[in-house]
């Protein structure tokens, strides 16, 4: 018999009593409408201002795209919501559920209307407890019911507060809080490993324009042997897109055949994905003779999502759709899976990427902006080595079916299978 099972059948054999919301609550309070009180991000403002966006994974995440408000401001908020450790944030509208904990002082911040800060009677109910029942599908269930709204939905105060909830006694609580934040770190410890390998590849593929350094295999830092060529896109690869009167007088879309046309929704992570295509096979071809892809061709989407990558890996088999750009490399010096990863480094996105993106309205680039990145292209043996060094990273922790991810996604459902069951009572019945 498990520690729990142990307090429970002491504690508790007979269920649990339940109760609503309201009665295991001191207050259940919402932050103030900027638009009616404060104005937002003025000069004078060093206060953090608390939307969905910083709720993530249980905390209050930070950055540098968070509202800010001034001390007046503040004061306002303050007055309205109180704010204090062990308070819960549950939001309201929008995106209705998302949970955090406040487990240290918010000095200097508060939140937005639409926020809820729920303050749970500490002698009744654990704030962890309530905050992970807050996330079981039960409870999400009965929010459900209770929304309102058009295109923004909401749930009102006093109908969050009328939902119903096992109230078991608090060591049965903490014990199982205790099991679900071990399921917590073990998934967190996960994605932490995704990080090491996102921080390695970008290590591995920064470069300077040094004259010479050598590869040690001993200290892992990797260094060149011989000097690196900088290298516009244009003068080593041949760019291309498929032409909107090309699409529009000569590709015929279904869902059925053997030729595919990628799309952006095709090109994810490195890799292509083939889960939901469209199939070109009555099309015109003899007039979409350089939209046709070949084994080595890479893909880099230019419109909406800007910059996923992939290569191709078959001949006869694919061409382009709009969005996607191909880029054909014709110096033999150069590795295409080597050019995939550097685009896929951080150095690529925000040195280059970004800053050629940040100059159009919209988020899309043009070929003629693509041939101007520029490449760093060290010897052949050295690109090979590093592509060697991430296809190992890049199988633990991108391959869909053995990798990371897989893993990630198999206990983030482990964790929802136990997190329900554990938060699932036997309702005690009340005697007549």
């Amino acid at each position: 018999m498990s520690n729990l099972e142990e307090l429970i059948e002491r504690l508790c054999p007979d269920g649990v009593e339940y109760k609503e919301l309201k009665n295991i609550i001191k207050s259940l309070n919402t932050g103030l409408n900027p638009r009616k009180f404060f104005k937002l991000n003025t000069e004078d403002a060093n206060n953090y201002y608390v939307t969905i966006r910083e709720i993530r994974d249980n905390k209050i995440v930070f950055s540098d795209s968070t509202d800010k408000i001034n001390d007046d401001a503040l004061k306002l908020c303050n007055n309205r919501s109180n704010l204090e450790v062990g308070d819960i944030l549950f939001s309201g509208t929008g995106t209705i559920g998302m949970t955090a904990l406040i487990d240290e002082e918010p000095i200097n911040w508060n939140i937005k209307e639409g926020v809820y800060a729920i303050k749970p009677y500490s002698d009744i109910i654990d704030s962890k407890f309530l905050m992970y029942m807050l996330q079981s599908n039960e409870i999400k269930k009965e929010c459900l019911k209770r929304i309102f709204g058009g295109t923004v939905k909401s749930i009102s105060m006093k109908d969050l507060m009328s939902i119903k909830l096992p109230v078991p006694p608090l060591e049965v609580q903490r014990e199982i809080v205790r099991i679900l934040d071990n399921f917590t770190f073990l998934t967190t410890e996960l994605a932490a490993r995704q990080k090491q390998y996102e921080y390695y590849r970008d290590l591995l593929l920064t470069f300077k324009p040094i004259e010479s350094t050598i590869l040690n295999e001993r200290t892992n830092e990797l260094e060149l042997s011989g000097a690196i060529r900088w290298m516009k896109l244009g003068d080593i690869a041949d760019i291309t897109k498929l032409a909107g009167f090309e699409f529009t007088n000569y590709v015929q879309y279904s869902n059925n055949g053997s030729i595919i046309a990628l799309r952006g929704l095709n090109v994810k992570n490195g890799s292509l994905i083939l889960n939901d295509v469209k199939y070109i096979d009555h099309s015109d071809f003899s007039k979409l003779n350089r939209s046709k892809l070949f084994v080595d061709d890479m893909l880099f989407t230019y419109v909406g999502t800007v910059g996923q990558v992939a290569l191709v890996d078959k001949n006869d088999k694919y061409y382009l759709a709009p969005n996607v750009a191909r880029i054909r490399f014709n110096d033999c010096n150069v590795k295409a899976k080597f050019v995939l990863y550097y685009f896929q480094s951080n150095q690529f996105v925000n040195g280059q990427m970004n800053r050629l993106m940040a100059e159009s309205s919209m988020k899309n680039l043009t070929m003629e902006k693509i041939r101007k990145f520029i490449i760093p292209v060290p010897p052949l043996e050295v690109q090979q080595r590093i592509v060697d060094i991430l296809d190992r990273f890049d199988t633990l922790c991108n391959d869909i079916s053995s990798g990371l991810p897989a893993e990630i996604e198999a206990r983030q459902k482990q964790y929802e299978y136990y997190r329900d069951k554990l938060l699932t009572f036997k309702e005690l019945k009340k005697e007549a």
